[in-house]
C-alpha cells in the first residue's frame, strides 16, 4: 500500500517581495524621519487611488478575446471610476478630518476636497513613496496579471468588487488602529505594530487575489 504523497509546498509569488518592500516604507519613515499617524494613513489612502487606477487597467485588459466584453467595458468602466472614486474620496476625506489637525491649511490658503487631499501628500512629502507603490502594483499587474495569464479569464463582475474588498477590510482596520494610536498619544511601538498589521493584512489579501484568480 503506496502513501499519499505530500502536498506541493506553497509557492509565494514574487510580487510578494516588492509589496514588503513598499510597506517598509512607512517603517522607515516613522523610524528615521518621524512620521506621525497622519502622514502614514495618508500614503496608504494614496494606495487606494494606485489599486484603483491598476483595476481600470485591469478591465481594459480583461478577456480581450471575447468581442462582446468590449461592449460590457463601456459601461462597466467608467461606472467603477465613478464609484470606487466617491468611496476613495470619502475615504480621505476620513483621514484629513480625523489625523489632518489642521495639517492642510498651512502655506497653500487651506482648501477643501481633492485640493485639500493633494496639498495633504505635498506637505507630507510623499512623492517618492507613492512612485514606489506604483512601482510595486505595476509589477504585480505585468507579472500576474498579464505575463500568468490572470487576464484571459477574469470576470468583470470580479474585478467590480475585488478592490472593496481589500481595500474596505484593510482600511477600516486601519482607521480603527489609527485612532487607537492617535488616542494613545501616538508612541512609538504602537505605530510599528499598526504598519505591521497593515503589511500582515496586505500580504494576505494579495496571496488570496493571486490564489482565486489562478483557481479560476
Amino acid at each position: 500500500m503506496t502513501s499519499a504523497a505530500p502536498p506541493p509546498a506553497r509557492r509565494w509569488p514574487p510580487s510578494v517581495i516588492p509589496l514588503v518592500l513598499v510597506n517598509a516604507i512607512p517603517l522607515v519613515g516613522v523610524l528615521a524621519h518621524h512620521w506621525t499617524v497622519f502622514v502614514v494613513l495618508l500614503l496608504y489612502w494614496c494606495e487606494n487611488v494606485v489599486v484603483g487606477a491598476f483595476n481600470v487597467l485591469r478591465m481594459v485588459c480583461a478577456y480581450p478575446q471575447v468581442s462582446i466584453a468590449w461592449v460590457g467595458k463601456l459601461f462597466v468602466i467608467p461606472f467603477f471610476m465613478v464609484h470606487f472614486g466617491m468611496f476613495t474620496f470619502v475615504h480621505g476625506m476620513f483621514v484629513l478630518s480625523l489625523f489632518g489637525g489642521g495639517q492642510t491649511h498651512g502655506g497653500g490658503g487651506g482648501g477643501s476636497g481633492v485640493p485639500a487631499l493633494i496639498e495633504a501628500v505635498r506637505q507630507a512629502k510623499l512623492g517618492v513613496a507613492v512612485v514606489a507603490l506604483v512601482a510595486s502594483h505595476g509589477f504585480s499587474f505585468v507579472h500576474n496579471y498579464l505575463a500568468n495569464g490572470e487576464y484571459r479569464h477574469v470576470q468583470l463582475t470580479q474585478l467590480m468588487t475585488q478592490p472593496y474588498r481589500r481595500v474596505a477590510v484593510l482600511h477600516i482596520t486601519i482607521l480603527g488602529g489609527g485612532l487607537l494610536v492617535t488616542a494613545l498619544g501616538s508612541p512609538l511601538p504602537a505605530l510599528v505594530v499598526l504598519i505591521v498589521l497593515k503589511t500582515a493584512l496586505d500580504g494576505r489579501a494579495h496571496l488570496a487575489e493571486r490564489t482565486k484568480l489562478a483557481a479560476s
